[in-house]
């Protein structure tokens, strides 16, 4: 690829590529209102200083108390802090690593995927395809509910693909749809008068959805009208489980015993387990609720709640409380309570229930994925995606058994209600002075430090459960998990995402997407994981964790933006070597343990895309644009396999000045055809993906 030079008087300047539009469907305009996380938790210059000011009275023979499990460093035998372990290689960059050997994308613009030199692509399915039979025909000029739920769904996310025993070349291809856009799906919308149908199609768009596929020889694969084909909707029955099932909290008039929810909706990315399931995350659910002007009159505990959890007290974008009382908090004030949980489907079963795990805790959970320890040990991290909140794991109390019998199965969909949940609390030695909001490199070199997980709640069997954190009750922790978390004192972070162990280190991976309000007035100032002021390219932050433990320590691998800008860092690798990248979403890795990642809302001058990193020896931090998507689109739910590359295609062509009516992009189709997020695979033409 074309070196770039490195200019280190360039600063970011860019904002998200993201859309007004995209932020009002997808995430209630989120980044317009108001910081949520109104705690005055410390940060880390706070920490720093008290490091700093222990260190000067143990030299003087005073003996200092620790207050706080998360508040001291790990100390060496003599007292003193360890020193730095160095982080990149000094040797020069050799051959780049197996699964990288492709040619780079280079940034554009194009309405397209577009990708290396010697791949080829193919849509495997598209919004509105028929997976179900009887399924019409997709026409956006008369798009019904009746015809969306057995159609594949609007705006997927998170993908996995799951092998069939005993047949070869067949998967479960299971998505989630995170979000609708009802500009980009009806022609002729009417914001302030969206019609009953148009509710029902939404209902039916969202969710989840299960199609089974089939490898095309040589090729990509295409999807099967088989027995495992399903959807699952914003209103297919779920069961909600753990400490907050059968609360007051979340009981209704349709539900008085609180363990039965209708639906699942705003699920962004998730994960495959080891036992065969899939785990969802309901992130942005707040955005479905609303009430007329003057009408949600809720008690101040309760609009306390609801500010911390950004549910509105006015009318919604979408206007759903408008068909179903169950959207209006004024009618119904606990359903956004019965959301923003971990969803389980069992895909193998297309008439099972999918549950909802309350041990796990309620917050806008990106995803949660799953990291076995050698002795069993289940253990399930997650990110709380809004600015300024927090990272999350859950340590299974039960073990793991072996095998696909239904008994097996059954005690595994067990793992994820019986355990601790925790909180991350991170510190670092490193002076106040080296973190300056620039986001230049401290004198040790890397942006690093330890960290402490911080317990919440225990959760037993049959839903008991004792809180570990004083003054908060037990169904408190597990419905309203943000104050518990503010309680403890966790460490504010810049839009936790993605949380990925890589399958040959151990080394669990954060996708932190961006921040503009760090370092805004009133808001937490930058520290060691969280460098720099209007962070708008986000970082990867790498943890060596002990699993099952409480204690960990970090480093950022990447502090991602434009290569020639002084405040990007690619874990020491020569940043005239390579691509840009901005804002990570979600992240995969390949069978040679290299990092994947995806992006939304690009700061810099190009559409989204996929890359590979290099996480060890020389070539550390060596990063390369797979692929990028059409405008208006960002790259969601990476599969990485040794022959085949999928991503999904979310939201093509939204932008501000657009609509179904007057299309920016007319991909995937071309011609007069609609724009219509899809599932794209890539293969090799001649061999193995990067080799």
């Amino acid at each position: 690829m074309a070196l770039v030079p490195l200019n280190l008087l360039v600063t970011h300047d860019g904002k998200s590529k993201r859309q007004h539009v995209t932020c009002r469907f997808k995430c209630g305009d989120a980044c317009s209102k108001p910081v949520r996380n109104t705690s005055d938790n410390e940060y880390f210059g706070d920490i720093a200083k008290a490091v700093s000011r222990r260190s000067l009275l143990r030299a003087s023979g005073i003996a200092v108390l620790a207050v706080g499990a998360g508040s001291v460093l790990a100390a060496c035998g003599n007292g003193e802090q360890p020193a730095a372990t160095p982080t990149s290689s000094t040797e020069p960059a050799a051959e780049t690593p197996p699964g990288m050997k492709f040619q780079a994308v280079a940034p554009n613009s194009e309405d397209a995927v577009v990708i290396p030199d010697g791949y080829a692509q193919a849509v495997v399915i598209s919004w509105g395809d028929p997976i179900l039979d009887g399924a019409p025909k997709f026409d956006v000029r008369n798009q019904t509910g009746a015809a969306q739920r057995a159609q594949f769904g609007f705006n997927n996310d998170f993908a996995g693909l799951l092998p069939i025993d005993g047949q070869p070349n067949r998967f479960l291809l299971v998505t989630n749809h995170e979000y609708v856009d009802p500009l980009f799906m009806f022609p002729g919308y009417k914001s302030d008068a969206p019609t009953r149908e148009q509710f029902d199609v939404e209902i039916a768009a969202i969710g989840m959805g299960v199609v089974e596929v089939e490898r095309v020889p040589g090729g990509g694969l295409k999807p099967v009208m088989g027995r495992y084909n399903r959807r699952i909707t914003a209103d297919t029955p779920m069961t909600l489980v753990g400490p907050a099932a059968g609360t007051d909290f979340v009981k209704t008039s349709a539900d008085p015993a609180g363990r039965t929810v209708a639906g699942t909706f705003a699920n962004c990315a998730g994960g495959v387990t080891p036992w065969g399931t899939v785990l969802s995350g309901e992130e942005n659910f707040q955005d479905y609720f609303g009430a007329a002007e003057g009408t949600a009159k809720p008690k101040a505990a309760d609009a306390d709640r609801y500010d911390r959890y950004g549910i509105p007290l006015e009318p919604s974008e979408l206007l759903w409380e408008t068909f179903d009382p169950r959207f209006d908090v004024a009618k119904t004030p606990n359903e956004p309570n019965r959301f923003g949980y971990i969803v389980e489907l069992n895909p193998w079963d297309p008439n099972s229930t999918p549950v909802k795990h309350s041990a796990m805790g309620r917050f806008r959970h990106e995803a949660a994925n799953i990291y076995i320890t050698d002795d069993g040990t289940v253990v399930a991290y997650s990110g709380d995606d809004e600015r300024f909140d927090y990272m999350y794991k859950f340590v299974s109390s039960k073990k793991m058994q072996p095998g696909k019998d239904p008994a097996a199965l059954a005690h595994n969909m067990t793992l994820l209600d019986e355990g601790t949940l925790y909180v991350a609390k991170l510190t670092s030695d490193i002076p106040p002075a080296d973190i300056d909001g620039s986001g230049k490199l401290p004198a040790k070199g890397s942006f690093s430090g330890t960290g402490t997980w911080l317990p919440l709640l225990r959760s037993g069997p049959n839903g008991q459960a004792e809180s570990l954190v004083p003054g908060v009750t037990a169904q408190e922790a597990a419905v309203f998990t943000r104050f518990a978390a503010d309680k403890a004192g966790a460490t504010k972070m810049d839009r936790p995402e993605d949380f990925e162990a890589n399958p040959k280190t151990g080394k669990v991976y954060v996708a932190l997407t961006n921040n503009d309000e760090r370092g805004a007035p009133g808001e937490a100032l930058p520290d060691a994981a969280n460098p720099r002021n209007d962070n708008k390219s986000g970082q990867i932050l790498e943890i060596t964790d002990n699993h099952a433990g409480t204690d960990f320590t970090w480093e950022l691998l990447l502090v991602c933006g434009d290569p020639a800008a002084a405040d990007t860092y690619f874990a020491g690798f020569d940043k005239t070597k390579v691509s840009p990248i901005s804002c990570p979403d979600n992240l995969a890795f390949d069978s040679h343990g290299n990092l994947w990642i995806s992006t939304d809302g690009n700061a810099l001058d190009s559409n989204d895309g996929l890359f590979a990193v290099a996480l060890d020896g020389p070539n550390r931090g060596e990063t390369k644009q797979f692929l990028t998507v059409p405008l208006g689109a960002e790259t969601c739910g990476p599969i990485i396999t040794d022959d085949l590359v999928t991503v999904c295609v979310q939201h093509p062509g939204e932008h501000d000045d657009n609509n179904v009516d007057n299309p920016l992009s007319r991909w995937p189709e071309g011609g007069n055809g609609t724009a219509r997020p899809s599932v794209v695979a890539v293969w090799k033409t001649d061999g193995q993906i990067g080799v």
